[in-house]
């Protein structure tokens, strides 16, 4: 008796673990996003930064919206195009927050020509 009863209480909780697994990949799908803005070097552009990086400047209603890219600096390869000048870029990535500053993990860059 104590087996069986050992048995389904093992595949309730194989069960409930397999549907938290699904909810959990669903949520991660769930918070790609894309942002439509002004693409700008960190370093030269903005001088906040000792290295070159990127920030995407968002309009929000009537307010601009600075968010940091997490990515490789200097070293991606649409750098070139925003370090001397802005430009126009679609970015699709996870939208999150980092010491009080608004990033977007994960970026995938299009540079609008």
């Amino acid at each position: 008796m104590v087996r069986i009863a050992l048995l389904v209480a093992f595949g309730f909780a194989v069960i409930g673990l397999s549907q938290n697994a699904t909810i959990s990949a669903q949520d991660k799908k769930a918070e790609v996003k894309k942002f439509e803005g002004t693409l700008t070097c960190t370093k030269c552009a903005l001088g906040e930064t000792k290295a070159c990086g990127h920030a995407l400047i968002v309009k929000e209603g009537d307010k601009d919206v600075k968010y940091y890219l997490q990515d490789k600096g200097a070293k991606e390869p649409y750098h070139k195009e925003c370090c001397t000048a802005d430009v126009k870029a679609v970015i699709t990535g996870k939208p999150g927050e980092k010491d009080g500053k608004k990033i977007i993990e994960e970026p995938k860059v299009e540079v609008k020509k």
